[in-house]
């Protein structure tokens, strides 16, 4: 029976990352994190640490066959630019160099599409798009998931650890506690998206990125990246849609980049003002201006990689809003 440690256990992508672990049986799982929670499966072992500090990370690694790294920082805020480079590169060294401390070979990281899928007009890209440095500079997120990613591959090299990268698009689906990515979706359902902007994004079901980035385990080549993303939608398709899976009104009107990010720019002033959070920012906007369309077919030939329909993410995705969460407001 082999035993995985996993990082970031209590993100969205973690928690998914273990059930599937979990159901395919055989295998024991340390789910590391910061505020560990309690698992309900005797397989699943709760380890308390952080990837930045602390001996509980060589300590949870003793033993193992293989770590899935998922902890990560997801934000599309300028602000705290220093900490979430931290996170993603100094914590991602700082895996790969105790996995080779206790003899792991093979280590399973969880990047983001948009490391080589952002683009101002309507490109599909693929693995081999090389990286999008320019505009992903922008965005703090984005960037330190670059370099976290020519760390994991140089690292790994240099240490003969096998490294392997899943890069998946916006993650939906049931089980974001923590907004972390579905939270346009909650503001569609509390309709307070009342604009739109030429651009395009992809999304794919946290489910099924689950269970590529476990295949990647055993299945993923040593080096290289798999891009994992369901359907390209203009962003105009994609609000349609998830409003007609919420049986809400969709935003219908098409406004100009400039007029767009001037009008998210005084709603952000408003609600500062207000003590409370803008459900619409001028980064957000800048984001929507630009196209996130992918291409899987890599990881569907190499992982087996399926992307469900999306209209059942989208449905289960507001079903999950709307059970544990507000969204009246």
């Amino acid at each position: 029976m082999k035993t995985y440690l996993v990082t970031g256990a209590t993100g969205f992508l973690g928690k998914h990352v273990i059930a599937e672990l979990v159901s395919r049986g055989d295998c024991q799982v340390r789910a590391f994190a910061r505020s560990p929670a309690a698992f309900e499966d005797a397989a699943v072992t709760s380890v308390r640490g952080d990837v930045l500090s602390g001996p509980e990370l060589a300590e949870a690694m003793a033993g193992t066959d293989g770590v899935f790294h998922l902890a990560g920082l997801v934000s599309r805020e300028r602000d705290g630019s220093r900490h979430m480079m931290a996170v993603h590169v100094d914590g991602t060294r700082r895996v790969i160099r105790a996995a080779k401390e206790a003899g792991i070979s093979r280590v399973v990281v969880a990047s983001s599409s948009g490391t080589v899928a952002i683009s101002k007009d309507e490109v599909v890209h693929d693995e081999d798009s090389g990286y999008c440095t320019d505009i992903a500079a922008r965005w703090p997120y984005y960037a330190s998931k670059i370099y976290q990613e020519k760390v994991a591959f140089e690292l790994g090299e240099k240490l003969g650890i096998e490294v392997v990268c899943v890069n998946p698009s916006l993650l939906l689906g049931p089980g974001d506690s923590r907004l972390s990515s579905t939270k346009d979706v909650l503001h569609v359902l509390r309709g307070q998206v009342p604009m739109v902007v030429r651009g395009g994004v992809n999304f794919v079901d946290v489910r099924d990125a689950a269970a590529a980035t476990v295949t990647a385990m055993d299945k993923g080549v040593a080096g290289e990246r798999y891009l994992l993303g369901g359907p390209n939608w203009t962003v105009k398709e994609f609000f349609s849609r998830i409003a007609r899976a919420a049986q809400v009104s969709p935003p219908r009107v098409m406004v100009p980049a400039a007029i767009s990010r001037l009008g998210a720019s005084l709603m952000e002033g408003l609600y500062r003002a207000r003590g409370t959070e803008s459900p619409i920012d001028r980064v957000s906007v800048e984001m929507a201006e630009h196209y996130w369309y992918v291409d899987s077919s890599k990881a569907a030939r190499a992982l087996g990689f399926e992307a469900r329909d999306p209209g059942l993410t989208l449905a289960d995705t507001v079903k999950y809003l709307r059970q544990t969460i507000a969204t009246d407001r």
